[in-house]
């Protein structure tokens, strides 16, 4: 796996963005730029888990391994899944980790994404990763 990062400047309060990365409705526009018709099932609590979902019904089961509501989230792939973990699939994205963190300036918020990827997925992330920071920029400030 290949480790990638990425950051926006955001006129917006923590708490906003936040709830735009998280709630379901939002979180499905911007995730929707990275892979189409991705939902969220799971509670964001740590140590819970969480199924991240494509409409083609392939996803991940990650563990929430660390969180700071309003301020920083992190994720340990467990298992790559299919049918909401009905089936297994290849170990694609298993052992990888994907945080997001907010920090707070005197005049903006950055959120970086970080996260692993696979080698063969790398150039399409590059791709489609800005985009949905860009979306969740759009919707933040709102």
């Amino acid at each position: 796996m290949k480790e990638m990062q990425f950051e926006i400047e955001i006129h917006a309060p923590r708490e906003k963005i936040w709830a735009t990365l998280w709630q379901d409705r939002t979180f499905r526009e911007w995730a929707d730029l990275i892979d189409a018709g991705t939902y969220m099932v799971g509670d964001l609590e740590e140590g819970s888990t969480v199924q991240f979902i494509s409409a083609e019904g392939y996803g991940v089961t990650s563990l929430v391994s660390a969180l700071i509501p309003d301020a920083y989230v992190s994720f340990k792939h467990q298992a790559d899944t299919q049918d909401e973990d009905s089936n297994s699939r290849d170990d694609q994205w298993t052992g990888g980790r994907e945080s997001y963190t907010l920090m707070d300036d005197d005049s903006a918020t950055t959120l970086t994404m970080s996260f692993d990827v696979p080698v063969e997925l790398e150039k399409a992330m590059r791709e489609s990763y800005p985009k949905a920071l860009q979306k969740v920029k759009e919707l933040s400030e709102k």
